[in-house]
């Protein structure tokens, strides 16, 4: 498995290397990381167990908490297709808001509607 990491995450892997390695203390390596010794130890025994792929974020490639369900977005951007297709984000956020009942940030329609081409 081929595995991309972030600066942060191979500074862990060096950082967790040096722990094992008996270079620095685990509280050294918290105070570097800015994370608790718990988390470090942590981190530790997962770098034991799994390698540097342990290190590697576990919601990575993984789709967000927080966005809106995809029924939502197909119904808003069918809405703005028929009603409100020459309308700026801004004003088709307050249109869907007040007349469809339909409550997403300005943003979040602008980056839909990016994606669909209006």
């Amino acid at each position: 498995m081929l595995l991309t990491m972030t600066d942060n995450e191979l500074l862990r892997i060096k950082l967790i290397q040096d722990i094992c390695d008996k270079r620095i203390t685990g509280v050294e390596a918290a105070r570097l990381l800015k994370l608790s010794p718990r988390q470090v130890y942590r981190l530790v025994k997962r770098f034991v167990e799994l390698g540097a792929a342990g290190l590697v974020s576990l919601k990575r490639g993984q789709p967000g908490n927080h966005r809106h369900d995809e029924q939502l977005k197909l119904q808003a951007l069918a809405l703005l297709h028929q009603q409100y297709e020459d309308f700026g984000p801004t004003l088709a956020h307050e249109k869907l808001s007040e007349l469809h009942d339909i409550h997403v940030s300005v943003e979040t329609l602008r980056q839909w509607m990016i994606a669909d081409g209006l």
